[in-house]
């Protein structure tokens, strides 16, 4: 073990940080350029056979950059994107960056560090970093944007220079350390421990900019939502949102284990799947999607008396037709991926017909990531974290998101060397209660026999 890392585990303060050198490698959860074609042909497409554990070396740092040692991490589904090279592989993205020049050289490697999470203490800064130190507590945000672009200044999320960390760039979350840029910095949640705080920025602030903010939908008092995969890391921050906007959560799940978690997150309408005899391998026909849509508006209706005025939808071509049927006249349908396929099907003629609308969105920009971060530091939504599990087992953990076996967000410890560390504000933490602060938590991670 390296100096730094040592003097990090046992409390070393911002001074004696300083004062140790950056290790010139580091653990991390890795790609191999050589494996991308492992899974040519192959119809389970494992991501435990190519997610790699070992050290890498420490990159440079550029002037707008930190390092972080990465306490916790988190699965998020492009990782699970970037284990099976799909839909392309990541190292093209890494090529395109490459060919800026400059620092972005960097990037271009043989190996791909992942993740797109983390939590963590600051343990570098470069020249020209000014709100950040050495020794600050920080969650990082996934989206990495051109700051000398003029769109940026409109909104991050438009301008062609924004990629996604640890998914379209190297050196990512799912590791020891981690290189990014400075503004991709926030301050982490003084009552929640580093693998809570590392659950949280990617998925809270996806369903924040989707659901609540000026880019969205802009929930109000008195919505009906209806949330696809309402368990997943994405559907559980949305139900507490559209909840905390005095609106009505209708969540769909795919069990009834599923459906008993929603209901510990307070979901007014629970709906499973199954029992209105939508399976997860239909075929989407045009008139199967009108008797599924069909049956869900009919349950719906019965449950909470009208129809939804937004459809929260990131399952993409399982789910897009229905949920374009059955939005209400007026309403929208807001998506930010498609775990199920790009290819979306509907009948248009229930859309413009009815003036339906349509939102895509992507990631959050920063003024949207920090709103979003206030609202878990007072203690107003909290994390979904599920099961943790150590750095050399990420690929049990990404395999569990791979086949949708997991609820909320799952859990990476990277150095910290065992769960709950990392609470700085205790009073706040016994405030709101361990059991509110982790309503979807299970008590031990699945036997790895069972996750085919």
């Amino acid at each position: 073990m390296d100096s730094l890392t040592e003097a990090l585990l046992a409390g070393a303060g911002p001074d004696e940080i300083a004062a140790h050198d950056l290790p010139p490698d580091y653990e991390a959860a890795h790609l191999l350029a050589s494996d991308t074609g492992m899974f040519d042909g192959m119809q389970d497409k494992d991501v435990r056979k190519s997610l790699h554990v070992g050290r890498v070396p420490m990159p440079d740092l550029a002037p707008d950059e930190v390092v972080v040692a990465v306490m916790a991490s988190s699965i998020n589904y492009n990782t699970v994107w970037s284990a099976t090279f799909e839909p392309v592989p990541t190292f093209e993205f890494l090529k395109r960056h490459a060919r800026q020049g400059g620092y972005a050289a960097r990037h271009d490697l043989p190996h791909q560090v992942v993740g797109s999470d983390a939590a963590g203490i600051v343990v570098r800064v470069g020249a020209g970093v000014r709100h950040w130190k050495t020794g600050d507590h920080v969650v990082a945000s996934c989206v990495q944007v051109d700051e000398q672009e003029p769109a940026t200044h409109a909104d991050a999320m438009l301008g062609t220079g924004q990629r996604i960390w640890g998914y379209e760039t190297n050196f990512g979350g799912l590791a020891h350390y981690a290189v990014l840029r400075a503004s991709q910095l926030l301050p982490k949640p003084a009552h929640l421990t580093w693998e809570e705080s590392a659950g949280v920025l990617l998925t809270a602030a996806t369903s924040y900019r989707m659901l609540v903010g000026a880019n969205g939908a802009r929930i109000k008092q008195g919505d009906i939502v209806l949330i696809w995969g309402a368990t997943g890391g994405l559907g559980a921050f949305a139900v507490q949102m559209v909840k905390n906007a005095g609106g009505i959560a209708v969540g769909v799940v795919s069990s009834a284990t599923k459906a008993q978690a929603l209901r510990r997150l307070g979901c007014d309408v629970v709906i499973d799947r199954n029992e209105i005899g939508m399976g997860t391998d239909d075929a989407l026909t045009p008139e199967r999607t009108i008797e599924l849509g069909k049956r869900l508006g009919r349950e719906i209706r019965r449950l909470v008396g009208e129809d939804p005025h937004v459809v929260f939808d990131y399952v993409g071509r399982a789910t897009f037709g229905i949920s374009v049927f059955v939005v209400r006249k007026g309403g929208a349908v807001v998506t930010c991926g498609s775990s199920t396929g790009y290819d979306h099907h509907f009948d248009n003629r229930y859309l413009w017909m009815n003036l339906k609308r349509i939102l895509g969105s992507h990631a959050a920009n920063l003024q949207e990531q920090a709103e979003c971060n206030r609202l878990f530091r007072l203690g107003h939504l909290s994390p979904v974290l599920s099961q943790v599990f150590p750095l050399d087992d990420v690929g049990e953990a990404a395999r569990l998101v791979q086949l949708n076996r997991h609820t909320g967000k799952v859990g990476v410890l990277c150095l910290a060397p065992e769960e709950g560390l990392g609470v700085t504000d205790p009073e706040l933490r016994e405030k709101i209660g361990t059991a509110r602060l982790n309503p979807l938590r299970t008590p031990a991670a699945p036997d790895f026999a069972e996750v085919t």
